[in-house]
């Protein structure tokens, strides 16, 4: 069984830097978005990341463990359990950050869910990172190595705009790897980077008795994606 060590990553420190995520009581739920109509539109227009991955991939579980809340997204067992684009706002107001959850794709997803998807990546405005999140167990299949093609082309062509849009991947439920399992974490890091050769290095992260290893990875990933600090030192999964 994969364990994941500590996370031990600090900021870059700047004279103004305030890190939105230890302010865990006042980050917030603001809009649930159906249709192209109605994404809305917040307030200062803060810089937004947003989660996608297969349904039952554990999203909104993860969009808890970063906010430091239990229950503010809405989990289940089932996949396809998110049917919006769900807009959380870190931190006090004004917020600093919005982190978006998208609905699962593949065989539980809808081709609506899709289209909406699809539609907020190319046009908003405020969308810094995609980050796509890989069942550690099952390995990479063949709906994610699309769905990696098709956001790396999305990131490729933002790079010629002023818009540019960055792709981070984040294994999930590491802990319930096997030690027999067909596909290890290297090599699943490796079907990833020969997808989407512009994908960041992928985040491990485990969820195990109440505890969620990789939670800090990923909220100073999502910091200095938003452009607000800066990651000193990278982390070391072993």
């Amino acid at each position: 069984m994969f364990k994941a060590s500590i996370p031990r990553c600090f900021p870059k420190k700047t004279a103004n830097f305030s890190n939105p995520f230890n302010h865990h009581s006042v980050s917030r739920f603001l809009a649930a978005a159906s249709t192209q109509q109605s994404l809305p539109r917040i307030e200062d227009r803060p810089p937004e990341i947003i989660i996608a991955g297969r349904a039952n991939v554990g999203k909104s579980t993860l969009v808890n463990a970063v906010l430091g809340r239990t229950s503010l997204a809405s989990t289940s067992k089932q996949g396809g359990h998110t049917k919006t684009l769900n807009f959380y706002g870190v931190g006090p107001v004004p917020h600093k950050l919005v982190l978006v959850d998208a609905p699962g794709y593949g065989a539980r997803g809808r081709p609506e869910w899709g289209r909406l998807f699809q539609h907020y990546i190319t046009h908003r405005e405020e969308l810094k990172r995609i980050y796509i999140l890989i069942n550690g167990e099952h390995g990479v299949k063949d709906v994610d190595i699309g769905m990696l093609q098709m956001l790396n082309s999305i990131c490729e062509t933002s790079l010629q705009s002023n818009r540019p849009i960055t792709l981070q991947a984040i294994v999930t439920k590491t802990d319930t790897i096997r030690s027999n399992a067909p596909t290890n974490i290297q090599q699943l890091k490796q079907a990833v980077f020969e997808a989407a050769p512009l994908c960041l290095p992928p985040i491990v992260t485990a969820a195990t008795k109440g505890r969620f290893f990789g939670k800090d990875d990923v909220r100073w990933n999502m910091i200095e994606a938003c452009g607000l600090g800066r990651i000193a030192s990278n982390v070391t999964h072993t």
